[in-house]
């Protein structure tokens, strides 16, 4: 769409097709941005996203809210999103995204922010398209679908898992809207768990479907329980049915030191296909 010279500007309802094209290039990369935007994020007054223009077309932009994710940026864009970046610096709580695009832009913008927690430049990203049972791996029946009622016996398993990934609580005060959260992702579906005698021993979450994609996340497993070969069961069987319920692609990310969660993932047919990097703040 040819409708502005800028260099950089926040993107609006108009340019909702041309950035979903941009995420459409790598779909395992970018369904988290995608989603958001298929959800309304480039509503009328939003400034989650500002692009990167060149000759009056969308060529890179970068997500701008909690999270500060690049889509299809490089070397010449970093420097003028960079400054853009600089803005939502208050209320950044990381950067992730394609390890190239989220270091590049993170050495144009860094000395303006605080210097991070945690900063995980390895993390592969995996994928499939092959439905476990296919490969002969037994699916767990035990894992389905949470059910709306189960809401506050998903939360402490939600809260654990946050807590001990990304190193301090997902909320302070009240825990209405992060259990608000955990609520809405069980009425969309996309919450999977096994119970055992009133309590939540396994879940995971579909944090994003857009562009034919699903992003399973949130994974866990209670810890008396973890070293027993029950994980590969019960992710077979939450691929297999996210799979069927969301996307035929299955995407998620892992920080590369967790040796036995990438041994479970390519042990159900996942596969490598790029890698993330995540900074902490």
């Amino acid at each position: 769409m040819l409708r502005t010279r800028q260099p950089t500007r926040i993107l609006g309802v108009d340019d909702v097709d041309d950035a979903l094209d941009l995420c459409a290039r790598d779909p395992a990369a970018h369904v988290f941005v995608a989603s958001r935007i298929l959800d309304g994020g480039l509503g009328y007054g939003s400034t989650a996203a500002h692009g990167w223009f060149s000759q009056g077309r969308l060529e890179a932009f970068v997500w701008t809210l909690a999270n500060v994710v690049p889509v299809g940026t490089d070397v010449v864009s970093w420097g003028p999103l960079a400054a853009q970046v600089h803005k939502v610096r208050r209320r950044c709580a990381s950067f992730l995204g394609p390890r190239e695009e989220v270091l590049g832009l993170w050495s144009e913008t860094g000395t303006t922010f605080p210097n991070p927690r945690s900063l995980r430049s390895e993390q592969p990203l995996m994928a499939t398209r092959t439905p476990p049972s296919r490969l002969g791996f037994a699916i767990d029946e035990r894992v389905r679908r949470a059910t709306l009622d189960e809401v506050d016996l998903v939360l402490p398993a939600a809260e654990h898992m946050f807590t001990h990934e990304i190193g301090y609580r997902p909320y302070t005060g009240s825990v209405a809207f992060y259990r608000d959260s955990i609520r809405r992702l069980i009425v969309q579906g996309r919450t999977y768990v096994v119970i055992e005698g009133r309590r939540v021993v396994f879940k995971a979450d579909i944090g994003s479907v857009a562009l034919d994609t699903c992003q399973i996340q949130g994974v866990w497993l209670a810890p008396e329980l973890r070293g027993q070969g029950l994980a590969a069961g019960f992710m077979a069987s939450v691929v297999e049915q996210a799979m069927a319920d969301h996307a035929p692609l299955a995407t998620l990310y892992v920080n590369d030191f967790n040796v036995a969660a990438m041994a479970t993932y390519e042990r159900i047919g996942m596969e490598r296909v790029g890698t993330f990097a995540t900074i902490l703040f």
